[in-house]
Parts: C-alpha cells; sequence; structure tokens
C-alpha cells in the first residue's frame, strides 16, 4: 500500500518560521487555531515555540486526512502565501474565473483570501478526490 504523503515537513517548518501568524497550522488543515495563533502572536510566542515539537505529528495527521493528486498541496500554499491577491493560487487549482476576479479584485479585497486561508486544504482535497474518482 503506498504511503500518503499530501504534506510535506519541511514545508511545515518553513511555515513554522511565520507560525506566530499561524501559518503552518493553516497549511496542516487546522484553521481554527491558525486563527488563534494570528490573533495572539502564536499564543504570545509560547505555543509556536511548543509547535516545533508538534509539526511532525500534524505533518502525520494532515497525510492521514488529506487526498494526494495532481493538484499539489505544498505548492498550492506557496502560492496562496505569496502570491494569493492575485489569485495564482486558484488558476493552480483549475479554478480560472475566480483567479481572474482575484487578479481584479486583488483577492476579492482581502476577504477571499481569508476564505481560502481557511479552506484550501478542503479545496484541494475536493480537486484530488474528483480526480482520483475520473481515472
Amino acid at each position: 500500500m503506498e504511503k500518503n504523503d499530501s504534506h510535506s515537513i519541511l514545508m511545515g517548518y518553513l511555515a513554522w518560521i511565520f507560525g506566530f501568524i499561524g501559518a503552518h497550522r493553516f497549511y496542516y488543515g487546522k484553521p481554527v487555531t491558525g486563527t488563534i495563533w494570528f490573533f495572539t502572536c502564536g499564543l504570545f510566542f509560547i505555543g509556536w515555540i511548543i509547535d516545533l515539537f508538534l509539526i511532525p505529528a500534524m505533518d502525520r495527521e494532515a497525510d492521514n486526512t488529506f487526498i494526494m493528486g495532481d493538484t499539489n498541496y505544498s505548492v498550492t500554499w506557496v502560492l496562496l502565501f505569496f502570491l494569493g491577491v492575485f489569485g495564482v493560487h486558484r488558476m493552480y487549482m483549475g479554478k480560472w474565473l475566480t483567479g481572474l476576479l482575484y487578479l481584479c479584485t486583488f483577492g476579492l479585497f482581502g476577504l477571499g483570501l481569508l476564505f481560502d486561508y481557511l479552506t484550501l486544504n478542503n479545496q484541494i482535497d475536493e480537486i484530488n478526490g474528483r480526480h482520483s474518482a475520473w481515472a
């Protein structure tokens, strides 16, 4: 049986560098705690330091939860982190119409970006599940 490696532990540690704003928690599909980390600077930096040791467990949990497929989680998250206001991550996922809409509205004035931070793993999971069903 092939191991599902939907998320990269290296990407998790790179996102942890910005983890005081919850980046690694959003990446691993934990939007509620990611939001808490965002508003409290990683639980006043204490939770952020503890997360350094929890990333391997978060990686295993994400690998067991989300479906691997043609749309790569790490690539999509990097595109969201750095080019989200331009909708490049949505274009990469094949959502060209909303990608162009993000491009013209700077990520729907930031609200679309917020939505994507909270739901991106599920969006990718749905796309990958649909693609694997077609195969």
